[in-house]
């Protein structure tokens, strides 16, 4: 059989009445319908096609070229379209809506709310679900990441520290809040750099890179933002830290870091009143 949630390549083997039957070229065994909704305008038989395979409203498995928000064994972002008495419905981009058990909601969902939400395949059903308990499908027993990577994160919740993050859909991980200077919303899917991993192994993330190698990236982004600005900007050494945040979206510290490595190369010119750029 093959598996639901995920994309195939198929074969074009048939076409009858409901639409076009496809079979694995690896097991002709394994065929799937893809409905006349579906069907190409133009194909021959022996095409090979891209679908993804799911369950129908009748619980049968059926092709799609739709392409869905999430697959299997994958986070998303989605929205709550219908609540019911079995459980509750969410858009993932197809015709029959994902479903989402009582005892998977972290909280009750409430239609036309968004939901951060793990897909997955219910072994007891064999029907795809999703959760929005997220946290249940991370595990930080086994870190896959080093300090100083650069991973995917998305963003899950805000707390009183910083933000949780999930790490290359494998782990959980924070951003504190004096490291990050732009606006950020659960759901936000972002390049991220491994700061420090823990004794209890919590992972620590900037959105920057951090220690020296920030350095390069800070500095060719303070040279652009220069030349858009006709070549002067009135920040210094001596500018409020809010100063360079509202201007820049970077901590002082990172500033003076990279104003720093522009002065010594000779690419700016502090003065007073701010930095020129040299040209």
């Amino acid at each position: 059989m093959l598996q639901i949630g995920e994309y195939h390549t198929l074969i074009i083997d048939r076409d009858t009445a409901p639409g076009l039957y496809l079979v694995d070229p690896d097991n002709p065994d394994n065929e799937v319908l893809l409905p006349n909704k579906y069907k190409p305008e133009n194909f021959v038989l022996g095409d090979r096609i891209r679908v993804f395979v799911y369950l129908d409203h009748e619980e049968r498995p059926v092709a799609t070229t739709l392409t869905p928000y999430v697959k299997l064994d994958e986070f998303a972002f989605l929205q709550c379209v219908e609540t019911t008495k079995i459980g509750a419905f969410l858009d993932w981009g197809l015709q029959k809506h994902l479903f989402v058990p009582f005892r998977e909601q972290a909280y009750p969902m409430r239609e036309g709310d968004w939901y951060l939400i793990f897909c997955y395949l219910d072994e007891e059903t064999g029907r795809i679900v999703a959760s929005s308990k997220v946290n249940a499908f991370l595990d930080n027993s086994e870190i896959t990441v080093e300090p100083f990577e650069e991973v995917d994160i998305i963003v899950t919740n805000k707390t009183d520290i910083g933000f949780n993050v999930i790490v290359n859909e494998l782990h959980q991980g924070l951003l504190y809040h004096d490291e990050i200077f732009q606006p950020l919303y659960t759901g936000n899917k972002l390049k991220a750099w491994v700061k420090k991993i823990r004794p209890d192994n919590k992972i620590d993330l900037s959105l920057q890179r951090p220690g020296y190698r920030s350095i390069e990236p800070n500095a060719d982004y303070i040279l652009e933002t220069l030349k858009t600005k006709g070549g002067f900007m009135p920040l210094h050494d001596k500018s409020t830290p809010e100063e360079i945040k509202g201007t820049l979206e970077m901590s002082k510290k990172s500033f003076k870091r990279a104003i720093g490595k522009l002065y010594k190369i000779k690419k700016i010119d502090i003065k007073p009143e701010g930095i020129y750029l040299i040209k």
